[in-house]
């Protein structure tokens, strides 16, 4: 389990599909840039969708967070302003 989760309270009485498929996004290697990290967003809950598994708008920006992680500044400030728009 990454570190940083461990002790997430987003995590505490999870749904145990939704932790597993949240645990292996974040081992997962992802994009540095805004250009590839939205398609790789979209590609993962895609994923989880197909397999019946659906998100809280809390759970989503978890997800985001953890995509985010290791962007720079610029380009996770790029994908929060998107994910904003996105929950108005």
């Amino acid at each position: 389990m990454e570190e940083y989760l461990k002790n997430h309270p987003d995590l505490l009485g999870m749904d145990p599909q939704k932790l597993d498929f949240i645990m292996e996004f974040a081992s997962k290697e992802k994009p540095q840039n805004i250009n590839n990290a939205m398609p790789f967003l979209l590609a993962n809950m895609n994923l989880a969708k197909k397999n019946n598994i659906h998100f809280s708008n809390s759970e989503v920006q978890l997800i985001a967070k953890i995509l985010t992680k290791d962007l720079p500044q610029e380009e996770k400030a790029k994908v929060n302003r998107i994910m904003s728009m996105l929950n108005k």
